[in-house]
């Protein structure tokens, strides 16, 4: 019997109709588009305008969006895994609420949260649990409304972040294709330079917390871009290493969309031409656990079965990683 691997058989995406260009931006905080696009590579993001929907919201259209493309019974799911960092609620688990919202009756799910790496880590979560031989079919989404946590007087945080949502479904693969090799890291020295301060156990909420804004997003952006400049670079290096791969047999970069400077960083160490990366952050901005599902929603009709794809992921805490998979579909 062949080994089984997991791999992903169907994509999913959805981002909200409400475009925030570079050019909305000026209004609010002292920018411009050119400063924001140099520094960035973003000229827009999608933000989720309607009154009480949160994250789940963008959850449930990228799953639907999937079990359409995919003509699957969500009934026959058995487990969802939601990747987010901005939760509908502190407690109440957004990814079981979605997973019955899309139909998955006979589904388990819960959520994971490593900031921008959580889609990746969840990946590695998915691959483990299909390998295991107890589930068929795994919905992985990766959705953030980040919107809900950004104060629109910062101009430090306000320019990058996006709402969006991707999901992927992940089944048994006995041809070798699917997940070949993960390299995943963490390092608590970035706990105070990527946060909300309050709302949590340490610093739970009052009125000075609110009245201070410490429910918003803080970034020291000069640490995490050097830290996610060397940690993207250094893991996607070493997966090729580990699995003998060269830039010739490499077909695409899958990286977290968090600033173009970071992308073409990775892509420079390991050598890859720029035809080689996939790139939409100039449509959404930092979408943190929806970037690498919405890569894969968007260029899914130029992935082909057999294709090598390197994911590249950095996020707050820090948490980091690389995985090497095995495209096992053509787009029909």
């Amino acid at each position: 019997m062949n080994k089984i691997t997991a791999a992903i058989t169907a994509v999913g995406s959805y981002v909200p109709d409400f475009v925030m260009s570079n050019k909305v931006l000026e209004t609010l905080v002292d920018t411009n588009d050119e400063w924001i696009t140099s520094r960035t590579g973003i000229k827009e993001r999608r933000i989720l305008k309607e009154e009480g929907q949160g994250t789940s919201f963008l959850a449930i259209k990228a799953a639907q969006n999937l079990i359409e493309k995919a003509n699957i019974d969500p009934a026959e799911i058995d487990m969802v895994i939601m990747a987010t960092t901005s939760p509908d609620m502190p407690v109440a688990s957004t990814g079981v609420y979605v997973a019955t919202q899309i139909g998955a009756v006979n589904a388990f799910s819960y959520d994971l949260q490593a900031a921008c790496s959580s889609f990746l880590y969840g990946m590695s979560t998915a691959s483990a649990y299909i390998q295991s031989g107890k589930y068929k079919k795994i919905l992985l989404i990766g959705a953030d409304k980040m919107s809900s946590i950004i104060d629109y007087t910062d101009r430090t945080t306000c320019i990058i972040f996006g709402d969006g949502a991707g999901a992927v479904l992940f089944e048994p693969n006995e041809e070798g294709l699917g997940l070949q090799d993960e390299y995943l890291r963490s390092d608590g020295v970035g706990r105070d330079f990527l946060k909300i301060e309050a709302g949590g156990s340490l610093m739970p909420p009052s009125e000075e917390t609110v009245k201070n804004k410490k429910h918003f997003v803080q970034q020291d952006g000069k640490t995490v871009f050097k830290y996610a400049v060397s940690g993207m670079a250094d893991v996607s290096e070493k997966i090729m290493e580990r699995n003998n791969l060269t830039k010739e047999n490499i077909d695409w970069l899958v990286a977290h969309q968090a600033n173009r400077r970071i992308i073409d960083a990775t892509a420079n160490r390991i050598g890859l031409e720029e035809d080689k990366v996939l790139v939409n952050i100039h449509r959404y901005g930092n979408t943190t656990s929806g970037t690498l599902p919405l890569l894969l929603a968007d260029f899914e009709s130029q992935l082909k079965k057999g294709d090598n794809l390197i994911f590249a992921a950095f996020g707050g805490g820090f948490t980091w990683g690389s995985i090497y998979l095995k495209w096992a579909y053509n787009t029909k």
